[in-house]
């Protein structure tokens, strides 16, 4: 694992989650029938943000929104080059998504590619009639032509640095790190 220092701090815990209550909003308003609305959460932090959402989204319309967990590890393009065995985590879905208007939720939006891979493996499961893509942070650096429909913040980034979101199901702490290389 390379090296990395803190930079500057992002988000604090209640400025990410003031944003998910924005973003809960704009589904809210952009979606126009919610018994075909479905959370798939990335594993692995795009799973708290997706349960969270759901939850916000209850709490506002009282009424419950079904969420998956997508596993792309066997999906993505660079499986040769990041380890001998892939860790799998599961993929969850109770539901069926065909016919479902899928929200795919993230952590960071980066080149794409995880979004690519997420995509292959959410149309194994069937074929929703519309997929949209929520990240907590869009830092740029496309290599693919993805853009995500919901935003929770864009972050001008370098390659040399890196956008760690920490959420307390997963890392014991909630914020938004911006960290750098040191080479």
């Amino acid at each position: 694992m390379t090296p990395t220092r803190e930079k500057t701090q992002l988000m604090s815990a209640s400025e990410i989650d003031r944003t998910l209550v924005r973003l809960a909003h704009e589904i809210l308003e952009k979606t126009q029938d919610l018994d075909k609305l479905a959370f798939i959460g990335i594993q692995r932090r795009g799973v708290p943000l997706a349960y969270r959402l759901a939850q916000k989204i209850q709490s506002l319309e009282n009424r419950h929104i079904p969420v998956g967990i997508l596993d792309i590890s066997l999906y993505r393009d660079d499986l040769s080059t990041i380890g001998a065995a892939p860790v799998v985590n599961g993929t969850d879905i109770a539901f069926p998504v065909t016919g479902k208007d899928v929200i795919l939720t993230d952590d960071v939006l980066f080149t794409g590619r995880t979004v690519r891979a997420a995509l292959d493996a959410l149309f194994d499961h069937g074929r929703p009639s519309r997929v949209q893509l929520l990240v907590l942070i869009d830092r740029g650096h496309r290599e693919l032509p993805i853009e995500a429909g919901y935003v929770g913040r864009k972050i001008q980034t370098t390659s040399n640095e890196i956008v760690e979101v920490k959420f307390k199901e997963i890392d014991d702490s909630e914020k938004v790190l911006l960290v750098e290389r040191i080479s």
